[in-house]
């Protein structure tokens, strides 16, 4: 896992997987969305909204998925990912039951990397 961003409200990572997969975090651990004061709420969600219209501009995804759990991780955090009906898991979430074996051959990630930390910054 890398962190690609962070300032004192949120960071980002890479999720190492087959599909575009990043994540964002609050820096202070929050259990709950409802707990993140309301500026960083909406950094989220900017960010959220920021990177999803970057993979489908990119990507060409099937879809996009936008997940918060957090029931191993009980700290506030997204998952977003760019889903493919080739990948490996589609239509199931990611965490689901794999369908196939799958070789996705994607536009490169470190440009996707690059273009995003020049959308955030």
């Amino acid at each position: 896992m890398s962190i690609i961003y962070e300032n004192k409200n949120i960071k980002i990572e890479i999720e190492e997987s087959e599909i575009p997969w990043l994540k964002i975090f609050t820096q202070i651990s929050y259990k709950e969305m409802s707990e993140v004061p309301k500026e960083v709420r909406f950094e989220i969600y900017e960010l959220l909204d920021s990177i999803e219209k970057e993979m489908i501009g990119y990507y060409n995804p099937k879809k996009i998925n936008i997940a918060s759990f957090g029931n191993y991780v009980p700290h506030v955090h997204w998952h977003i990912m760019a889903r493919f009906e080739e990948d490996s898991y589609y239509p199931e979430p990611m965490w689901g039951k794999k369908q196939r074996e799958s070789h996705l051959n994607l536009p490169d990630f470190s440009t996707f990397i690059e273009k995003i930390k020049i959308l955030i910054l």
